[in-house]
């Protein structure tokens, strides 16, 4: 039972909005509504923008949480340095299916998010703006947005403005892989750290950030650091995007002040009273148990005071019907499936993890656990990126949190439970239990007859990638189940007849639980 999240889900907000303001009037504030609700907006001078974001304690909204004050004086620094004008970039990439808050606000407000993001534009002297967007609706929206103002991406504009769209995987929101959309590459990441505010787009200092934090700086440019401090905690005032899914009656997007309890936006969105678990900041997040939610607020301190994240601001819930390690195994595969393929811990670790757990849930027992255990922590804080170490975050807070599940799967076999799946994941080839299951299939490549059409890495870039030669360079990962059918299309497509699927030998096929076989074998979903 995947039911994947809307572009546009519920929105809801407790207490009184500030990013939500007229969302009840109008499903989109266009620019004429948009200045009705929120009134104009006066420039401020870089000093002023960034003493404003330090006082509010203003940080990214996208997961890293980096102070958006010491951000803006990077990029202001390195631009005066260099004698080159800088690169404003929106971050609206959403490619996590648990998160749907930037893509609410893209829809619903864009001129509150380009708000900000043309202050910080004047106050740099920036002359490029580029909106990077995930979703069709989104583009269409921003590109509506950007109409209204007049802004364009023509030569001669005082601020040239341009869209780059970028594929909705969990890699592709990363700053470096935006970046590198935005400089006409492909949206991976680049395979070595650089800092956007020293090169970035074009080369030019950048100043990435949030499609939430640049909505978040237009609202306190226009209330001041006083009244935008009377919500919230003083320690992080303001409100929060969260969005709110898994075990849940109400799927929803919801803006609260911090210091509201957990607990409270879990009841709004009719979680069970007494969750098994509670995966906050997505799925580079971590779990907590249901004393840590019902304790927890939320901020980001709070949350990480009971092992939490607030990250990107996902928050999902799973009831006691349900096997977590289950859960967390659907979410492993995607995660190995979104690999970029451009480093061992990320290209091998991954998919070797999602294997492990799956032989903890298959019978391996102890053995297979500590396999497990050793090949997590193998991968953390190696990768050329942050996909790497958010992954194993995830699968390590999963051992810690379902101790007594984990006990039971090693132990004596299983916990008895069927995986329902109410963690969500993208729509296509996601039927019933079959997303869990991992087929062990590989795609192999006859280089005898391969001559780099490069259609494999259209139809399937979660498995396959050009190499800097054209060629593609596949994934050393299984074919998730959930991909298997734009595997097979794309060796049926493949113009030289070079891409194949390999059956792995029969001793090496994971064994699936009952429950899974029977589904299977009914031919559900």
């Amino acid at each position: 039972m995947n039911v994947p999240l809307p572009d546009v889900p519920e929105v809801r907000v407790v207490g009184l909005p500030q990013l939500t303001t007229g969302f009840d009037l109008v499903e989109r504030l266009d620019l004429a509504m948009h200045l009705k609700v929120h009134g104009p907006l006066e420039p401020m001078t870089g000093e002023r923008l960034a003493e404003l974001a330090e006082t509010i304690s203003l940080r990214g909204r996208g997961g890293a949480g980096f102070p958006f004050g010491k951000k803006l004086r990077a990029v202001a620094k390195a631009s005066i340095r260099r004698g080159v004008r800088p690169v404003v970039v929106i971050n609206g990439s959403e490619g996590e299916p648990a998160c749907r808050k930037d893509t609410v606000l893209l829809n619903r407000a864009p001129h509150l998010i380009l708000d900000g993001a043309l202050l910080a534009a004047e106050a740099l002297g920036a002359r490029t703006l580029v909106v990077a967007v995930t979703r069709n609706s989104t583009e269409i929206s921003v590109r509506a947005a950007l109409a209204e103002r007049g802004l364009s991406d023509r030569r001669g504009q005082q601020l040239r403005a341009r869209v780059v769209r970028t594929p909705e995987r969990m890699v592709s929101g990363e700053a470096s892989s935006v970046i590198r959309a935005a400089n006409g590459g492909p949206a991976l990441p680049p395979g070595r750290r650089e800092r956007a505010a020293e090169t970035g787009v074009g080369g030019a200092p950048t100043l990435l950030s949030n499609a939430e934090t640049y909505a978040q700086l237009a609202v306190a440019a226009r209330i001041g650091p006083r009244r935008y401090g009377h919500t919230g905690l003083p320690n992080e005032p303001g409100t929060v995007l969260l969005t709110v899914s898994g075990a849940v009656a109400r799927p929803m997007v919801v803006e609260v002040p911090t210091g509201v309890p957990l607990r409270y936006v879990l009841e709004m969105a009719g979680a069970p009273p007494l969750p098994q678990g509670v995966l906050t900041g997505g799925y580079h997040g971590n779990w907590i148990d249901a004393v840590s939610s019902h304790n927890a607020v939320v901020s980001r301190e709070s949350l990480a005071t009971v092992g939490g994240a607030l990250g990107a601001g996902a928050i999902l819930p799973i009831g006691p019907d349900t096997c977590p390690l289950g859960e967390s195994l659907r979410i492993a595969n995607w995660l190995a499936a979104e690999t970029a393929g451009q480093c061992g811990p990320c290209k091998l670790g991954l998919p070797a993890a999602a294997g492990g757990l799956s032989d903890v849930l298959n019978g391996g027992g102890p053995a297979a656990l500590e396999a497990l255990r050793e090949v997590t922590q193998a991968v953390k804080g190696r990768g050329a990126c942050k996909h790497p170490d958010g992954s194993a975050r995830f699968l390590l807070s999963t051992l810690s949190a379902f101790t007594d599940d984990l006990a039971a799967h090693v132990l004596d076999g299983g916990c008895g439970r069927e995986t329902v799946g109410v963690l969500p994941l993208p729509a296509p080839g996601y039927q019933d239990l079959e997303e869990s299951i991992p087929s062990g299939e590989k795609l192999a490549v006859d280089w005898t007859l391969c001559q780099g059409h490069g259609l494999c890495a259209d139809l399937v870039p979660e498995l396959v990638r050009l190499g800097a030669d054209g060629y593609p360079a596949l994934a050393d990962a299984a074919v998730p189940v959930h991909l298997r059918g734009r595997a097979q299309r794309a060796v049926r497509r493949c113009p030289a007849l070079a891409l194949r699927i390999e059956q792995p030998p029969a001793e090496q096929r994971p064994a699936l639980p009952a429950a899974h076989r029977r589904a299977l074998g009914s031919g559900r979903g």
